[in-house]
């Protein structure tokens, strides 16, 4: 199956730059005509059945009529009363004024709205993957062996994973590759290997590069990009968050990415949807 990007949108050089073309209305309708229905604070932890590791998550959510948008953040960047501040503004004043956390979760909102990821699958340009009913292990290797496939590297490969997630540590492995993690909040992996805290580190020594969302609300996403650019190096981002937002890159440094819009896979036990993009190659 080929996936290639059809949107006809001008790609932004960096977030910032897309947050100025949305409230220009260069994607799709003035922002200042939306109102964020609902905003929500998530506060969650999982521990995975034979790791050690707890993973801690907070994310701030937003609803735009039909459509959630979501940014992971670090501890203490957002607390709970932004629900009662945010929830019911104008879409424009959030992408202008809050925290960053917010600022990517109602962009993430609007462009979900704009294009939902089911309409591009329907239309050839990405990918549904089901991601089967059962536990959190269960769900957690099946969509890290889903985001593993986009990478097209040869065995031995050195991979950069920017924010460690084990089950996709052990699926780059089983694809051949050399996993080189990076996180800011993990030492180890379940198996060992070191983690640096340096992504810089990782970005001039790896083959490819697989980066969470997270880099968008931390600020990093924009670095990644522009590094892996000038070296020419496939970036594949893992996205719960910030999943249209990162899509909107396709193409401009983003080479491959892995869609998954809320409620998130470790959110239910039923089947879900994930959406697989890769970017058109040019002739």
């Amino acid at each position: 199956m080929s996936l290639t990007r059809s949107i006809s949108t001008p790609n932004p050089s960096s977030v910032d730059a897309l947050i100025k073309a949305v409230l220009a209305g260069e994607h799709g309708p003035l922002p200042s005509e939306s109102t964020a229905t609902s905003v929500f604070w998530c506060h969650h932890g999982t521990r995975l059945a034979g790791g050690d590791t707890t993973y801690l998550n907070q994310y701030v959510l937003v609803r735009l009529g039909d459509s959630f948008g979501g940014c992971a953040f670090e501890a203490g960047e957002i607390e709970p009363s932004i629900c009662r501040d945010a929830s019911g503004a104008p879409l424009d004043v959030l992408l202008r004024d809050s925290p960053r956390p917010l600022r990517i979760a109602a962009l993430d909102a609007y462009l979900s709205r704009v294009r939902p990821h089911r309409e591009a699958a329907g239309a050839g340009d990405a990918e549904a993957v089901v991601l089967p009913t059962g536990t959190p292990e269960v769900r957690a290797r099946a969509r890290d062996a889903a985001v593993a496939g986009l990478l097209e590297t040869d065995a031995g490969a050195a991979v950069g994973l920017i924010g460690v997630v084990n089950p996709l540590v052990a699926a780059i492995r089983e694809r051949g590759g050399r996993p080189l993690p990076c996180d800011f909040n993990l030492k180890a992996t379940q198996w060992g290997d070191p983690v640096t805290d340096d992504m810089h580190e990782v970005l001039d020594r790896a083959d490819a590069v697989v980066a969470t969302g997270m880099t968008l609300g931390n600020g990093s996403f924009d670095v990644i990009l522009e590094r892996c650019r000038s070296r020419g190096v496939p970036l594949i981002v893992y996205a719960q968050t910030g999943s249209a937002v990162a899509r909107a890159f396709l193409g401009a440094g983003v080479t491959a990415l892995s869609a998954e819009p809320f409620p998130y896979s470790q959110f239910s036990a039923e089947e879900t949807v994930l959406y697989r993009y890769r970017a058109a190659v040019a002739a």
